[in-house]
């Protein structure tokens, strides 16, 4: 019996919630006095996953799942959950594992927690600390079932690296056209060197900007910080960015280290989808603005001004220590 983690995959590569997940499941594992078993689907470099924690790696290459599919994913995890006989699924609480986790735990008749954010508080009973009401508060949360389905918050628990020696197999799923009832028409990918989900830095703008023909200074932070590009919804809905860089509890969750919103008022729904992060920067001309309640840093002032003074400082600053 073996701790099971998803650890997902992007073009080959693992994602920043997949190394999370790893070091959270190594975490539990050891409370269980138990190893750490991965599935990966199409990734590469599965070797990697030694340092965090994983003793073993269930190999999946199928070219029909190269396009994320929940229904087909969640079966993929279900057999290779069976085959190890995990009592303990681990996966990240992004929006794919959101997807898929009720899938795995219906099926396999398991309790699911979603967005944990600590290692458990016991295991005997299995009690996890997680957020609840938008990131308002937090539960213990008790799970009861045999098998037990646990999605991680992302950039809660963290990176942590934990040599082990490792080996991996090929594992063979079996699927069919059922598996694949929905299917993606179309993906909107962000093009740029940080994705909202992995980056430690987002910088967000909002309808202060204006108009599209302004994002330049938006995306010129971000590039000195090493930052993601993201937007508000009435931005995405005015067609100025694409829908994909839509943050918000109706869009992507935010849950970086350091997030900056210029020209967002802060409406509730905005709020609730970025309040996990860690340390939240409001540039805003209105002193009312909603956003400043909740920030932890605020700069009343004009964008247009404050930002390109900003930038120029941050590159003064890289200037003289690099």
């Amino acid at each position: 019996m073996s701790v099971l983690v998803y650890t997902e995959s992007e073009n080959g590569k693992f994602k920043k919630n997949a190394l999370e997940a790893a070091s959270y499941a190594a975490e539990v594992a050891k409370q269980l006095g138990t190893t750490v078993t991965a599935i990966s689907i199409n990734a590469t470099e599965n070797d990697s996953l030694g340092a965090y924690g994983v003793s073993k790696v269930l190999q999946i290459n199928n070219d029909s799942l190269q396009s994320f599919n929940a229904k087909a994913y969640a079966k993929a995890i279900i057999q290779g959950a069976k085959a190890e006989e995990a009592q303990v699924i681990i996966t990240s609480s992004s929006t794919d594992a959101k997807y898929l986790a009720p899938l795995v735990s219906a099926t396999l008749k398991a309790g699911y927690a979603p967005n944990v954010v600590a290692a458990p508080k016991s295991t005997n009973p299995f009690i996890v600390k997680r957020t609840t009401f938008s990131n308002k508060s937090f539960a213990l949360t008790e799970i009861k079932t045999d098998i037990k389905v646990i999605g991680v918050s992302n950039n809660s628990y963290g990176i942590v690296e934990n040599k082990t020696t490792i080996s991996v197999e090929d594992f063979s799923v079996s699927l069919n056209d059922s598996d694949f009832s929905t299917k993606s028409i179309e993906v909107d990918k962000v093009i740029g060197k940080a994705t909202i989900a992995d980056a430690d830095i987002v910088v967000s703008g909002g309808r202060g900007l204006k108009g599209p023909e302004n994002w330049g200074m938006i995306e010129d932070l971000a590039d000195i910080l090493g930052a993601a590009t993201a937007c508000s919804k009435p931005v995405s809905d005015l067609g100025w960015r694409p829908h994909g860089e839509h943050v918000g509890q109706t869009g992507k969750p935010v849950a970086s280290n350091l997030y900056i919103a210029i020209g967002i008022s802060g409406a509730i729904q905005h709020l609730a989808g970025v309040s996990a992060s860690k340390t939240k920067v409001v540039i805003n001309t209105d002193p009312e603005a909603p956003f400043f309640k909740a920030a932890d840093y605020g700069i009343v002032g004009d964008a247009f001004e404050v930002v390109p003074q900003l930038i120029e400082k941050l590159k003064e600053f890289k200037a003289q220590n690099t």
